[in-house]
């Protein structure tokens, strides 16, 4: 079996007070909170890092994120900061950036945000990550623009209109939305297509994504049924949630499983479920 992948964030994810969360999320900022700092991990690049790990003092004020031939990215500050953050954006303009990739200038987001999946997120969890980030406290941090040796998108596509989520008692469909607009699995679980970039078509379909980090190299697995076939449920959960190997083997980033350690047992067996019923590949 491939490796799994583990994050670096999980060191300083103590911090965050998500298991106090509801995870019937009664409110907006409820679920905001749970999503973001669960199942969409998205302090896992918008977090800067520290000598120890995420510095959760500035959590999701931006980051040095890649930089290599292809790019040299910064993760934006996310937090309401009117300088530096999204502090002066209207609701409307933080969703359109999360879900089309448009900023309110009217620039577009390019990779590795998974704008191409973010298109398929509710409106009701957008405007509940709206809320959160609204609650947090702002951090002025000022990330430099990205800069791109490849071409980007002029868009993502049209403007997104309204968006349901799956009924969460349908566990395989809503188990593909968690897996898929919200967690983005795909990004890294995908085999690499012609441009090295994930193959969406064949999603999730024989792993094989290299990422390079200090820890040296780690490799995204399959997550079809094929490359699932000799682990139960119960250790994919367990290595999803705490970063280790049914065999014991400490897992290698940049997986967020320190944030998919607050998943609930509900969203973990519909996620299971929807790799479960992929076909072989």
């Amino acid at each position: 079996m491939h490796r799994f992948l583990i994050t670096l964030a999980a060191a300083g994810l103590n911090l965050l007070c998500v298991s106090s969360i509801s995870l019937a999320a009664d409110t907006p900022v409820e679920r905001g909170a749970y999503l973001m700092n669960a199942v969409a991990a998205c302090g896992n690049c918008h977090t800067p890092f520290g000598p120890q790990g995420p510095d959760m003092s500035k959590a999701l004020s931006g980051r040095l994120m890649e930089d290599n031939a292809v790019w040299t990215v910064y993760a934006s500050n996310i937090t309401p900061d009117m300088e530096t953050g999204i502090g002066g954006w209207s609701d409307a303009e933080i969703v359109r950036a999360i879900r089309e990739g448009v900023r309110p200038d009217g620039s577009v987001i390019g990779p590795p945000m998974p704008i191409g999946l973010y298109r398929g997120m509710s409106d009701a969890d957008a405007m509940a990550l709206v809320a959160y980030l609204r609650s947090l406290p702002a951090v002025k941090n000022e990330t430099p623009a990205s800069v791109y040796r490849v071409p980007v998108p002029p868009s993502w596509g049209p403007p997104v209109g309204h968006v349901a989520a799956p009924d969460p008692a349908d566990a395989v469909a809503y188990g593909g939305y968690l897996a898929g607009p919200v967690a983005h699995c795909v990004e890294c679980h995908s085999s690499p297509g012609a441009t090295g970039a994930p193959d969406v078509v064949n999603a999730l379909g024989g792993g094989g994504l290299k990422f390079q980090g200090p820890w040296g190299e780690s490799v995204a697995p399959n997550l079809t049924p094929l490359g699932l076939a000799d682990w139960t449920d119960a250790e994919i959960a367990t290595a999803v949630r705490s970063g280790v190997a049914k065999d014991g083997r400490k897992l290698l980033p940049p997986m967020g499983y320190g944030y998919y350690a607050h998943m609930s047992d509900s969203d973990m067996a519909a996620i299971i479920a929807y790799l479960r019923s992929l076909p072989e590949k």
